[in-house]
Parts: structure tokens; C-alpha cells; sequence
């Protein structure tokens, strides 16, 4: 009886509860209500298109008025394996009823079975796993500074870490001190120093830098995807690598973005043969249903940081751990980076050969693709899609005049169709 009057108290006490409840046993809102509401309650740090979303499977989500819709966003590729695959939930739910957390402080007997499959699977001696992608690339950073001073023998505090203009790594502070976007890092000064950017895709550039002897590693995505999907030279990457080797720095890849088979390879860096010295992995490597990213590296990077120098209260935890199991063997079972590799040729290819004076490029690889659209009528690329919400395609535009169009790797040839066929037609009615 006592825990129902403390509940009947607080209830009397916070009117607002009482309504929410409400709410919750009615009949459903609308779409507008749940906007609303979001807008009411949440901050607004994100600029949602207005639909509002209540189921997904494979490539399609629903909303709350039962519309189904093609998601060419994926959750900014976190959902490549598709929505609520069987597989991932299934792992989800037995493992979430046996143990979802325990720390690190103590020893749990999935985290070990993980790190071995993704050690021997990329090819590293030591795997660190977090949660998001931002920590994934914060713990490469702080890597590279260790191995810094404790192996290359830089003088402390003035390790430089090479970065590229347009990068997007995350927006925590550190990361931030080191974007070229206005939006991303105005108003967030001072800034942590200790970055160096250069032009993307400027292999002289990066040399100047890499030959600076307290030069100790550099961060590169392999294809700069929230930046508008640039793909840079092909042999970028790789004469990269060498010159890394050549100076004796660190390459960091964030494969957050374009990895486990989202450019039609499992790794983004494997179109051109690329082992990075540090690899940085997440979105997808739980398939969606959870949050989890890692970095990988070889022992003499890894083993810098000792006990107690860096962690994460859910870094590693069993639930993650099955997760993400399941969702690896995904890629694999369903051939996804083939998949990728086929229906994405098929997406530029007609899209090219689609005749429209909205379009100024097509470009991408495997399933990281984008369309830079030309303004027309002072409309940018949020216009357009809204456009395609209407008639039944999600995505999400990049900076003012570019949609990136990244559809969960399950996608087929027959679904691809149809979908470029809305995404034409949309073009025709914005004009």
C-alpha cells in the first residue's frame, strides 16, 4: 500500500504526469501531437523531417497514420543488416534475460568470445570497445597521444594529430576543435589544441604535415560522408598509408560511417588494400539495436593505455557483446557488402541516366551515395525532401544542396526500383 500512495502523491503533486498518462492509454495522437510534444519537452538540437515513426522492418518504416515509407537514411547507416532483423532481435531479447550489465570491473563471459571474433575477423591484436561512434574516435585520439610520447618519444603536450577539412568525427568538445563546419563548432570555444587540418584528398599537403617530427598520427575517414559522400582519387588511401609508414605516424580510419559493408567491401579501406594502424568501427556493428563501437589496434598502440586510464561504464557489456555478434554475422550470412557493391552501381547508374536540370552530380560507392541537386527557386535540398516524404521515400540532406540516399544494405534489386522511381518522380514535381 505504501509504494501505491507515494505513487498517487506524485501524481497529485505533477498534474502533468496525470495527463502523459492519459495520453498514453487514449486513443492515439496524431502526427502533429507527437511533434509537439517532442518540441515542448526535448532541446533542439535536431531538425527532424515531420514524420513521426512507430515501426520498421527490412527497408521500410511505418508512421503512427500506418504510412509506409522507404528509409533512405538507415539510421545514418547504423541499420545496414535493416530494420528489427529476426536474428539481431532474437540475440537481443535471450541475452537481455539473462545479463545486460556488469561494468568492467568484473570479468563477463560474452565480452571475450566478441573481442576474438572481431580481433581474428579485422586482422589486430587488441579490440577496446565503447559506445558511440564519437568515443570511438575520442579513444583513438587519446591512443594516438599515448603511443605519442610512450613509444615515438615526442616531448609531452605536443603531439600533432593531422586532420582533413570537411571531417566529421562527432561532436563532443575535443572533436569539435577540430571541424571546418561553423554549425558544428561555433560557440563551443576554446577549443582543444593539438590539431592540424588539411585539404582532403591533398596527398602533398598531408606529407608537409606527416614530416613534422611531433607529427603522431592521422585521423581520415575514407570516404567523407556527412561532408556530401566525397570519395577521394582512388589510390588516396593507400599512398596515405605509405607516407604514414614512411614518417612513422599513426593512420586512424573512421570506418564509423563507411564500414562493415556499406561501400560494397567490409571495410571501406579494402578498395585499395588499406590496413590503418587504428581502426574505429560503430553504427552498424550492432545492426541498430544497440549502441556499440570499438577501436582496433596492435598491441604496441593498444597496450599504451594501462589500467584505469580510460573506459566506459557499458563499453563491453554482455548485451552489446551478443548484439553485436549477431549483427556481424549478418554481414556476412546475407552477403551485404555484394549486395551493396550490385544494387549501388544500379542506383548511380539510373540516376545519371535520369534527365533532370535538379541534379548537378550523382557520387558515392557501394550504398554511400549522394545527389548534390542545383538550387532552383531559392529551394534547397530539405525542400525536395519533403518532397519525397510525400510520396514515400525518408532521407535526410547533408548541408544545403546535397541528399545523401543510404537505404539499408537488404535492399533489393526489384525494392531499388521502385524506390528510384519515387525519387524521380519527386524531382519532377519539385520543379
Amino acid at each position: 500500500m505504501r509504494g501505491c500512495k507515494t505513487s498517487l502523491l506524485v501524481l497529485l503533486n505533477y498534474p502533468s504526469l496525470v495527463q502523459i498518462l492519459l495520453t498514453s492509454t487514449n486513443e492515439k495522437m496524431k502526427t502533429q501531437e507527437y511533434i509537439d510534444r517532442e518540441d515542448l519537452y526535448g532541446a533542439h538540437n535536431y531538425h527532424p523531417l515531420p514524420v513521426v515513426l512507430e515501426r520498421g522492418e527490412g527497408v521500410y518504416v511505418w508512421d503512427v497514420e500506418g504510412k509506409r515509407y522507404f528509409d533512405f537514411l538507415a539510421s545514418y547507416s547504423a541499420v545496414n543488416q535493416g530494420h528489427c532483423h529476426p536474428k539481431i532481435v532474437e540475440a537481443l531479447v535471450l541475452q537481455a534475460g539473462k545479463l545486460a550489465l556488469t561494468s568492467r570491473a568484473f570479468y563477463n563471459n560474452v565480452l571475450g568470445e566478441w573481442e576474438e571474433y572481431m580481433t581474428k575477423l579485422f586482422g589486430y591484436d587488441k579490440i577496446l570497445p565503447m559506445n558511440s561512434g564519437a568515443e570511438g574516435d575520442e579513444t583513438a585520439l587519446k591512443l594516438i597521444r599515448k603511443w605519442a610520447y610512450k613509444v615515438k618519444g615526442i616531448p609531452e603536450n605536443q603531439a600533432r594529430i593531422v586532420v582533413c577539412d570537411g571531417n566529421f568525427h562527432g561532436r563532443t568538445i575535443t572533436i569539435i576543435s577540430m571541424s571546418s563546419d561553423p554549425d558544428s563548432y561555433g560557440d563551443y570555444g576554446p577549443f582543444t589544441p593539438g590539431f592540424v587540418k588539411i585539404p582532403y584528398n591533398d596527398l602533398e599537403a598531408l606529407e608537409k604535415e606527416l614530416s613534422h617530427p611531433h607529427t603522431a598520427g592521422f585521423l581520415v575517414e575514407p570516404i567523407q560522408a556527412e561532408a556530401g559522400v566525397y570519395v577521394p582519387e582512388d589510390n588516396y588511401l593507400k599512398k596515405a598509408a605509405e607516407l604514414c609508414k614512411k614518417y612513422h605516424v599513426l593512420l586512424a580510419a573512421d570506418e564509423v560511417q563507411t564500414g562493415l559493408c556499406r561501400t560494397g567491401k567490409l571495410l571501406a579501406c579494402d578498395h585499395e588494400g588499406v590496413r590503418p594502424d587504428l581502426l574505429v568501427l560503430g553504427k552498424a556493428a550492432s545492426g541498430g539495436m544497440y549502441p556499440v563501437s570499438c577501436v582496433l589496434a596492435d598491441d604496441e598502440v593498444m597496450l599504451t593505455i594501462k589500467p584505469g586510464e580510460h573506459g566506459s561504464t557499458y563499453g563491453g557489456n554482455p548485451l552489446a557483446a551478443k548484439v553485436s555478434l549477431a549483427a556481424m554475422n549478418v554481414l556476412f550470412e546475407e552477403k551485404l557488402a555484394e549486395n551493396a557493391e550490385r544494387i549501388g552501381t544500379i542506383f548511380r547508374e539510373k540516376m545519371r541516366a535520369f534527365s533532370s536540370p535538379l541534379i548537378h552530380e550523382v557520387r558515392g560507392k557501394g550504398l554511400l551515395n549522394a545527389i548534390q541537386i542545383n538550387p532552383v527557386a531559392g529551394k534547397q535540398a530539405w525542400d525536395l525532401c519533403l518532397v519525397m516524404k510525400e510520396n514515400g521515400i525518408l532521407a535526410k540532406p547533408t548541408h544545403e544542396h546535397t541528399i545523401r540516399f543510404t537505404p539499408p544494405l537488404v535492399i533489393t534489386e526489384a525494392q531499388m526500383d521502385e524506390a528510384i522511381g519515387l525519387i524521380q518522380k519527386s524531382m519532377r514535381e519539385f520543379i
